[in-house]
């Protein structure tokens, strides 16, 4: 298919009215850690779409990454791109973001900020409920770049994320390999397959510095979305029980919550009682006790005065 082709049915995009179910906009939520295009990714699209490169998407400077909200930037008037705050570490409470990102539970264009208080959370969820989000369809599409070679203790958190995404959205993420001339692509592909990954596709951005249009650019960043399309075409027109599928949805929320919140009350206290010990400890060795008992410790010339001497020192 050409360029122009492609980028035509892309732009045209509709859900036929008859099997919309009520959706009106199709999401594509962009998760990846920082730093690995995110924000190029969405500046590439809209160039690709409107033909005027601009940056629309601040890019992260180095590997800190800047985007600290949860931002969203029409591209068609189907389809928006939403650029969520990306990975740290990938702990328990991003997680919860993150799984509340992909149920619609959270407002776009709003300060992301990881919270780690149960109350905090799940009055955020509940107040979802207040206005429930029955119109826009997500489809989860994961950024890595090329240049980061994925390290052996990431693999079962992209695995595990993968698999959250999908059921949370009915929908296995695409996985987008940024920078894909700056690495060992064909390896890397071959590892999200077989981390879960069901498309994986390789793409350049354009940037500031680099815009000068290529049919093997455009072509990739169009393949990206013509594959979204097709999921959500697929998906839909199978019948769902949206208040259903919420409801199971925030099911599987509210128990991340508490498996969190209470993983992290038992380290705390862990290391409450550890902490206990410590002043014991240095107690012991402050008064010679340790090295007594144990017949370990410093040179005798070293020890403390108070302790006796052979008969042999004596004479």
């Amino acid at each position: 298919m050409e360029c122009e082709q492609l980028r035509d049915i892309v732009q045209n995009f509709r859900v036929h009215p008859q099997s919309a179910q009520g959706y009106n906009r199709v999401l594509l939520q962009l998760f990846g850690y920082l730093g690995h295009g995110k924000s190029s990714f969405i500046n590439s699209c809209k160039f690709v779409l409107d033909g005027e490169y601009k940056i629309i998407a601040e890019a992260g400077i180095k590997d800190g990454g800047l985007t600290m909200e949860r931002k969203s930037y029409r591209v068609t008037d189907s389809i928006t791109l939403v650029d969520n705050r990306g990975f740290g570490f990938m702990n328990d409470f991003e997680k919860i973001e993150v799984c509340a990102q992909l149920g619609n539970f959270l407002p776009l264009d709003e300060t992301v900020v990881w919270r780690e208080d149960f109350g905090d959370i799940v009055a955020r969820i509940e107040d979802a409920d207040m206005d429930p989000n029955y119109s826009d369809y997500t489809v989860p599409v994961f950024i890595y770049s090329v240049q980061k070679m994925i390290h052996t203790e990431e693999e079962y958190e992209v695995k595990r994320f993968l698999k959250v995404c999908q059921e949370m959205t009915g929908i296995v993420p695409i996985v987008v390999l940024t920078h894909k001339t700056s690495g060992n692509y064909i390896a890397m592909e071959q590892k999200f397959k077989c981390l879960g990954a069901e498309v994986v596709i390789g793409v350049e951005n354009y940037t500031s510095d680099d815009h000068r249009k290529t049919r093997g650019k455009h072509m990739g960043i169009l393949n990206i979305l013509k594959n979204a399309l097709e999921d959500v075409q697929f998906h839909v027109n199978c019948y769902r029980d949206l208040r259903r599928e919420r409801i199971e949805r925030k099911k599987f929320l509210l128990r991340m919550v508490h498996d969190s919140v209470t993983a992290k009350k038992q380290k705390e206290d862990m290391e409450r009682e550890e902490a206990s010990r410590r002043p014991h400890h240095r107690y012991s060795v402050l008064f010679g006790l340790h090295e007594r008992h144990s017949g370990k410790g410093q040179p005798t010339s070293q020890r403390l005065e108070t302790e006796p001497k052979s008969t042999c020192e004596i004479l």
